[in-house]
């Protein structure tokens, strides 16, 4: 069994989904692993990690919206010391998922054909985040 790991770093445009299929899949091919498992860790808690379609991005629009309208920032919370819209961030991420897991085949992840990975950023401003990228296998 082997195992490889890299950190992915990238700065976020603010409140967005940043597509990183493209750079997970370059990061299964570094690792040389043709058959396993890819886990993948966002290190925040005002960001998250969501596998969704990637050819209409009308479905991005549609979840940022209903989102939006679900956790609204103009809500009265507590929490506000890094502005209005961390403690927003904060419940969406509770929401969503921190943590993905892709099984690798033939040294490629096993993807649908209108799935992408993305990184989806929850505060308003661009931010530097980094996701754990933990692949295993053979």
């Amino acid at each position: 069994m082997n195992h490889y790991q890299k950190t992915l770093v990238l700065k976020t445009r603010g409140k967005d989904f940043h597509r990183i299929t493209r750079e997970i899949e370059e990061i299964v091919s570094e690792s040389g692993v043709k058959m396993g498992l890819c886990t993948l860790f966002v290190r925040h808690t005002s960001a998250s990690l969501v596998i969704q379609e990637n050819a209409d991005p009308d479905v991005l629009v549609d979840l940022s919206n209903f989102f939006a309208k679900l956790v609204p920032e103009s809500g009265h919370y507590i929490h506000s010391t890094e502005g209005p819209d961390d403690m927003p961030a904060h419940i969406r991420s509770a929401l969503t998922k921190t943590s993905e897991q892709i099984p690798i085949n033939q040294g490629r992840l096993v993807l649908g054909i209108w799935q992408g990975i993305y990184l989806w950023e929850h505060r308003q401003h661009s931010h530097r985040r980094e996701i754990v990228v933990y692949i295993s296998g053979i």
